[in-house]
């Protein structure tokens, strides 16, 4: 099986990775069913590089429903150590304007009912999460897409909520009173498997619009998105490429270690079973 050290995760919009050569499709099936689609591995720039769309081919799975898990495990299999996500996201700063790229470097959580661990069932797991994102995917994803010529925002906060409605007025409000800088609906919990996994995860979020708390803007709309997105998404397929080519090939960040002391059940107590299902999350610390 074709494997790969890094992990791109498309969202709404970028469904493929364009200019793979030696491309194979890979099906797999996780102890957590089945990731969202068959995931694409090929070389660019002679990098390996696996794509996974993170809503199926089509668009066919709203945020909810997304086999997160499946998703990063599956991942996990192929030898990814780093995911580049991309992400739609809506402004909720008057600076950071639709056509421009965050990345950012906090999230709040206001989803409801995900699957955001990959422990229970007999063992358990506390990962520190003060940073969500990797600091140095992130820097060289920011380094990257500004040689694009895109406006690129440095850091910021997303909120991530469960849709697949948008928001209301007042939620929007609320958000902006936290600080938050942007808002969408898929980096959680795939940011705290990510790190479960012990891989490092950071975002390209392309901004689409202004939510819906700017009156002097037009209202957020699925057409509206669609259409930014679309002017967007080969600034993101840039920035990938660009990113690929100067990644280290060693990793001394925290991700690399998350589970390190992480674990808190003994080991003679995690049953043999769970122990067999999560073996590629936990098996260099559980035998």
């Amino acid at each position: 099986m074709a494997e790969a050290r890094i992990g791109v995760i498309g969202g709404t919009g970028l469904y493929q990775i364009e200019g793979l050569a030696g491309v194979q499709e890979i099906k797999l099936n996780t102890p957590f069913g089945e990731p969202s689609d068959a995931i694409t591995v090929g070389k660019l720039d002679c990098v390996e590089i696996a794509f996974l769309p993170r809503h199926g081919k089509g668009h066919r799975i709203i945020p909810t429903e997304v086999p997160y898990r499946a998703n990063i495990f599956a991942l996990k299999t192929l030898g990814v150590e780093r995911i580049i996500a991309v992400s739609a996201v809506g402004s909720l700063k008057e600076q950071i304007k639709p056509a421009d790229i965050v990345i950012p470097d906090q999230i709040i959580d206001r989803t409801r009912g995900r699957s955001n661990t990959f422990f229970g069932d007999g063992i358990v797991g506390h990962i520190a999460f003060a940073e969500p994102f990797c600091p140095v995917l992130s820097k060289i994803l920011f380094d990257s897409a500004g040689e694009t010529g895109a406006s690129v925002h440095s850091g910021g906060t997303g909120i991530i909520m469960e849709g697949p409605q948008f928001s209301t007025r007042a939620e929007s409000e609320l958000y902006r009173s936290w600080g938050a800088d942007i808002i969408y609906m898929t980096g959680l919990p795939e940011a705290k498997l990510a790190r479960e996994a012990e891989i490092c995860y950071a975002t390209i979020a392309i901004v689409t619009d202004y939510d819906c708390w700017n009156d002097k803007a037009e209202s957020v709309t699925t057409e509206m998105i669609l259409l930014n997105l679309a002017r967007n998404v080969s600034i993101a397929r840039q920035t990938i490429k660009l990113t690929t080519n100067r990644l280290p090939v060693q990793r001394d960040c925290a991700c690399a270690s998350a589970l390190h002391n992480a674990i808190a059940t003994a080991p003679e107590l995690i049953p043999a079973h769970v122990k067999e299902k999560l073996k590629p999350i936990i098996g260099k610390y559980i035998r």
